[in-house]
């Protein structure tokens, strides 16, 4: 019998992307590549090894907070949103697989249990001075909130805290790193760093200006706290997650800002001149922005991702732009967008990546009118307004996937494990 073909390349890419991989390893797998094609015999407990080798390894490759370009944030301040079982369903109906939720609700990750939807959860703001007291602290949180619900919710990351840095509170600016490195520090010893990434999202009011995005630069009050989180986060992998709303500076300044720049509408756009860039759109801009301080601060290769980023589809009288048409504009051209998979003026070959705000409309947050009418889909799982998606109340297409977008990965697999099947039986 000869070695599957197809393993054979897949367990050469294997070694060549972990270089950590253990001297006997490399050696094992070195043999198996090189030998000779020969007719040999393999038991099935040979093969079944090392199909459970193949799969692992894929696991390990892809795992990552945000695998998509495409995802939405699930938040609950409300009483009459759907049950968490009908929101699994309503999700795959659109194939979203990436979402994020402000808390770690026990319901809400049960009901996600075998969905294959990829969840960051949230470790909330109150819970920082406490985590950060200590490693049991953080432990006890990840066994109660997150440990009990893997493998079979898929857990990607966790937000430590939501825009931290430039609030009100400035004790919790000082606690945030001691929280977010001793919620690593007990996943590490859980190992689970390389699957489950931390993270921590920005506002906008970490920055000082952004106006041209190249200018962009973090607030002075804010660096002695921003820089060391950084640098940990480029130890980590994890990139930096910005809450990008072109809806609040239009809202702020209508007078002086286009709204079909705000909206991805054809418009003269802007020019930066020490770039020598053209932005069309607010939204690349301010990702760009975001490029910009952190590479004005040492840390010019990690990537920015939108967390937030939506637009009200009502609002109060003095809250501009705050429409039902302007909303679907903004979320039907964002969609198109992330869909191209395509990066910004200043970093062309990353693909931009963003959560949209919101799921629903949430009836009992607190604030302006606007506030309570970001989502995407009324109380009851209706569309809000049509970018395409379809609603609990519609007939919902299929939700599985084409081998086309499972990816080239799993396809390899497969075809690997087939091919050992065949030979086994």
């Amino acid at each position: 019998m000869v070695l599957c073909p197809l393993t054979l390349p897949f367990l050469d890419y294997i070694i060549q992307r972990h270089s950590h991989i253990p001297l006997y390893k490399m050696e094992f797998s070195s043999f198996v590549v090189n030998m000779p094609i020969k007719p040999m015999k393999f038991s099935p407990f040979f093969l079944l090894l090392l199909l459970v080798f193949s799969i692992t390894s894929l696991n390990v490759l892809i795992a990552e907070a945000f695998t998509g370009t495409y995802g939405i944030n699930y938040g609950r301040i409300a009483d009459n949103i759907p049950s968490p079982q009908s929101v699994v369903t309503l999700l795959k109906a659109a194939k979203i697989k990436n979402i994020r939720i402000y808390d770690a609700n026990q319901d809400v990750l049960q009901a996600f249990k075998g969905s294959g939807i990829e969840i960051v959860v949230g470790l909330g703001n109150e819970f920082l001075k406490d985590i950060s007291v200590g490693e049991d602290r953080a432990m006890n949180w990840i066994k109660e909130n997150v440990q009990p619900f893997l493998p079979g919710t898929s857990i990607r990351g966790i937000a430590v805290g939501n825009e931290i840095l430039g609030g009100m509170d400035v004790e919790l600016w000082e606690v945030l790193l001691p929280a977010v490195k001793n919620v690593y520090s007990a996943l590490d010893r859980l190992g689970l760093t390389k699957k489950i990434e931390v993270s921590s999202p920005h506002s906008e009011a970490v920055f000082a200006n952004s106006f041209p995005p190249s200018s962009c630069n973090f607030r002075d009050d804010i660096l002695p706290f921003m820089k060391p989180l950084l640098q940990f986060f480029s130890q980590t992998g994890s990139p930096f997650y910005i809450n990008a709303y072109p809806f609040l500076a239009y809202k702020s300044d209508p007078e002086h800002i286009d709204l079909k720049y705000a909206l991805f509408q054809s418009n003269p756009g802007i020019y930066d001149a020490k770039t020598k860039l053209h932005y069309s759109n607010m939204f690349d801009a301010m990702v760009d922005a975001a490029y910009a301080a952190l590479e004005k601060v040492g840390f010019q290769k990690m990537e920015v991702i939108v967390s937030e980023t939506g637009w009200a589809s009502r609002g109060d009288e003095n809250e501009a732009g705050a429409t039902v048409n302007n909303a679907r504009t903004y979320n039907y051209n964002l969609r198109k967008k992330l869909a191209k998979k395509k990066g910004t003026p200043y970093r062309p070959k990353i693909a931009v990546r963003a959560y949209i705000f919101a799921l629903f409309n949430e009836n009992l947050k607190p604030g302006p009118t606007s506030e309570r009418n970001f989502g995407l889909f009324k109380a009851d799982g209706s569309i809000a307004y049509n970018i395409g998606f379809t609603g609990l109340s519609s007939s919902a297409p299929s939700s599985l996937l084409s081998f086309k977008e499972i990816g080239s990965s799993y396809t390899l697999v497969f075809a690997s494990c087939a091919a050992i099947l065949l030979l086994i039986f």
